[in-house]
């Protein structure tokens, strides 16, 4: 795969019928950046409610390819925020009954369907895409897949959500190059009157300037592995998101009981997080209040809001990267549904 810096643009010819269709798009990032866009191919991992609106936004978007990778039935409880199944479909693959209405979002737009488990893939399938996002897969799988993307310059996102709660992760590289839309400074023009004010540029509403610039990021492996028992982590955790520490949880949840929180299951569900939710924080050095009791009833299910929400940031997010416009959120995005604020925060282990 050959990733192009953002001095170059992907040979991509805008048809006429394109530009009508992403006029609006157009106007807004330009047209080099829906080149890029128009250029891209994208592997969407979990056709839960959360996959579902990651799905939409790229689809709407314009990207040239996306993938829906998921080898699980349709159920009942996965049908809940999932807006893209028909109703009737239990018992067929999430993303081949996915399929046909993302398809119709926007025919210009190569939409497949892959029916088979993402821990059987090879390392090389995921080097043939541009992006990477995985939604609903466990904590080893994703730090896997975000090694073997890094390497290559393939970029990689995660999320997930869990009742009330969602999160996103990114990482685009040590070096993401991007343009930022700035307004530009204009001299004082000659014979002003005299004061402190005038040798000051002035900014002009009506005139922008691209400014070219880089973000740095770490994987996900660093970003969920901090020692807290550090000075420097010690005086940050003040001001770190409980969620942070709720999403360790949940992940952790998952790894050992291969599967989410279930409404079905509540009583002995809540007794296991709560006990998940002592071990990681008492592993870590850090009080078990740090996430109090009642979280357990507030992190069941997907709930089609909170969906919406991260879906719409983690859609942006990776548009964002694909296109090179605007700064991208640094490294981590967390909503709360229950306050409804979501909150962008840095975390590694450097």
């Amino acid at each position: 795969v050959i990733h192009k810096q953002i001095v170059s643009i992907p040979d991509t010819v805008i048809s006429e019928e394109e530009a009508a269709q992403y006029d609006r798009q157009i106007r807004l990032w330009g047209l080099d950046a829906q080149k890029r866009l128009r250029g891209s191919h994208v592997l969407l991992v979990g056709l839960r409610g959360l996959g579902a609106e990651v799905a939409k936004n790229l689809i709407l978007a314009g990207v040239k390819g996306l993938t829906l990778l998921d080898h699980e039935e349709v159920t009942e409880e996965s049908c809940r925020a999932q807006f893209l199944i028909p109703v009737g479909s239990e018992g067929q693959n999430r993303a081949q009954a996915s399929l046909e209405r993302a398809q119709y979002l926007n025919p210009m737009v190569d939409v497949k369907a892959d029916t088979e488990p993402v821990e059987s893939k090879p390392d090389e399938f995921f080097l043939q895409f541009d992006a990477v996002c995985l939604t609903g897969c466990p904590r080893d799988l994703m730090i896997r897949i975000d090694q073997i993307c890094s390497q290559k310059n393939v970029k990689v996102f995660c999320g997930d959500v869990f009742g009330y709660h969602g999160y996103m992760f990114s990482n685009l590289g040590p070096e993401h190059h991007y343009v930022e839309e700035k307004l530009k400074a204009v001299k004082p023009s000659e014979g002003t009157s005299d004061g402190p004010d005038t040798k000051k540029p002035k900014v002009d509403p009506s005139e922008t300037t691209m400014v070219k610039k880089t973000a740095s990021f770490c994987s996900l492996k660093e970003a969920l592995e901090i020692d807290w028992t550090s000075e420097k982590a010690k005086a940050s955790l003040k001001r770190t998101p409980a969620d942070y520490f709720l999403l360790q949880v949940l992940l952790k949840f998952r790894t050992d009981k291969g599967r989410d929180p279930q409404p079905s299951s509540f009583a002995d569900d809540s007794t296991i997080l709560r006990q998940i939710r002592d071990d990681v924080l008492e592993a870590q050095g850090l009080a078990s209040d740090l996430i109090p009791d009642e979280f357990v009833s507030y992190c069941f299910s997907e709930m089609a809001p909170v969906c919406a929400v991260v879906g719409g940031v983690l859609g942006q997010e990776i548009v964002k990267a694909l296109s090179q416009r605007d700064a991208p959120h640094r490294n981590f995005f967390f909503f709360d549904g229950l306050k409804g604020s979501g909150v962008v925060d840095y975390f590694a282990t450097k």
